[in-house]
């Protein structure tokens, strides 16, 4: 029953997050206040079915139900507690509701800490925010559902999680990875917004700055420790090569970039001056959303040798 619930809440958060990306804009457009006014609720809602469908999917790694073909090909009865809920983003499907759980986390975010906005801006970043995550809770309903059932055979104690991930490092190191990554979605939805506004000025970039500090600072330390347990696990040599390790590298560097391009709360508002221009749709913010493209694809060819997730990350990357 827990997993079917799992999979109606993600179903309820791709209509909520439809919704998200639809009224408000239309809203802005109009310059209707109560179509605006919807963006908060929905976000805290998305929030609230995502953050219930993870906790759901770590119940099911917690509780060992095999009955989940995800828990039952990354899990075994006798991995201790801390790996098993670990194990809950180890493979595909499961760190792909992480990084929509990570999404909705900033999403809930940008809707608490943005009183002092304008409500059409606020309307209009929380919808290009929205949209980001129907697309991914689509992909993750019609090609990569973790809570789909094993039925009528499945294995008693499970397969096992894969022995590189059995480490403490594992645990922390997705996480604070995904945070980063998934942070710059949010510079994203701000030049997006900026852009359906007409106005590319020094308050969106002051408005952003926080967003794309705070992301630059997770993804920078999710790769210390992804480095740090890449050179104890795998060796010296595979510390920057590892499959997606060196675009990274790129992709925080390039945060660093434009964060530092960024105009701070002290500048007047106007047009933002010339290195402004050039960095405020930056590489970094059209990547969140293409970062999975990047890096999962390679890992899943090197770790994953089920055709089924090798297929869907095919379609993945062409999407």
């Amino acid at each position: 029953m827990m997993p079917e619930l799992g999979n109606f809440l993600l179903c309820l958060a791709a209509g909520l997050a439809l919704l998200l990306s639809v009224y408000p804009l239309w809203g802005a457009a109009r310059q209707d206040r109560r179509l605006m006014a919807l963006a908060r609720p929905l976000a805290c809602g998305l929030f609230a079915c995502i953050g219930g469908a993870f906790l759901l999917l770590v119940h099911a790694f917690v509780v060992n139900d095999f009955t989940v073909r995800y828990v039952a090909e990354n899990s075994n009865s006798a991995l201790p507690v801390w790996y098993r809920v670990a194990a809950t983003w180890g493979a595909h499907e499961g760190s792909l509701l992480l990084w929509v759980l990570l999404l909705s986390v900033w999403t809930f975010a940008v809707a608490i800490f943005s009183r002092r906005m304008p409500l059409d801006a606020v309307a209009r970043v929380l919808a290009v925010m929205g949209m980001i995550a129907f697309g991914f809770l689509l992909f993750i309903l019609f090609t990569s559902n973790p809570f789909s059932r094993g039925l009528p055979q499945y294995p008693i104690d499970g397969r096992d999680l894969n022995p590189l991930l059995q480490d403490i490092g594992m645990i922390f190191h997705p996480p604070i990875l995904y945070m980063g990554y998934v942070g710059f979605s949010v510079a994203f939805a701000f030049a997006i917004a900026s852009l359906l506004a007409g106005r590319l000025d020094t308050a969106w970039a002051r408005w952003s700055r926080p967003w794309t500090q705070a992301a630059w600072m997770f993804l920078t330390l999710g790769i210390v420790l992804g480095s740090a347990w890449a050179y104890y696990e795998l060796g010296l040599g595979r510390l920057v090569v590892l499959g997606p390790g060196g675009k990274r590298l790129v992709y925080a560097v390039a945060g660093g970039n434009r964060a530092a391009a960024l105009p701070g709360g002290d500048r007047e508002a106007g047009q933002l001056p010339r290195l402004g221009r050039c960095c405020w749709p930056s590489p970094p913010s059209p990547c969140a959303c293409w970062a999975p493209s990047w890096c999962a694809p390679g890992c899943w060819f090197r770790c994953m040798p089920s055709p089924r997730i090798r297929r869907a990350g095919c379609l993945f990357w062409y999407c």
